[in-house]
């Protein structure tokens, strides 16, 4: 059994991290003897706002790193419960790509390199397969 939480500081950020004691980990936190982070005695002292458990620590440790590459406001929507609002708020635009008009195959133009002319055959191919990947949906 382990836990993902999620640690409101007193500077008012956030800290993400995962542990199999939720109890013993926040007072380490508090004492700072937990991570860097939350050593520094502006940081201190820190509230338990989030906490979810999984089956095993490998399972924890993956969410955990995951939760730590989201923007503050994603984070505080999963504080909040708000599910519904997490896909909206990712950093990444997962929407179909704007497709540019081309007009003809892509020229080298003063391009001598064998591998530049890989490169923009490799990037034209994915780009192509990319605009029939969708057109097909």
């Amino acid at each position: 059994m382990a836990f993902v939480h999620i640690l409101q500081c007193a500077d008012d950020s956030y800290y993400v991290g995962s542990t199999h004691s939720l109890e013993k980990r926040l007072w380490q936190h508090n004492e700072g003897l937990g991570s860097a982070y939350t050593r520094r005695p502006a940081r201190r002292p820190v509230t338990l706002v989030w906490s979810f458990e999984y089956a095993n620590v490998a399972e924890a440790f993956a969410i955990e790193k995951q939760v730590q590459g989201w923007s503050r406001a994603k984070r505080e929507a999963l504080i909040r419960g708000d599910y519904e609002a997490l896909p909206a708020l990712a950093k990444k635009n997962f929407g179909p790509p704007t497709v540019v008009e081309q007009r003809g195959p892509p020229r080298h133009i003063g391009s001598s390199s064998s591998g530049e002319r890989q490169r923009a055959a490799y990037r034209d191919a994915v780009s192509r397969l990319r605009a029939s990947r969708y057109a097909l949906a």
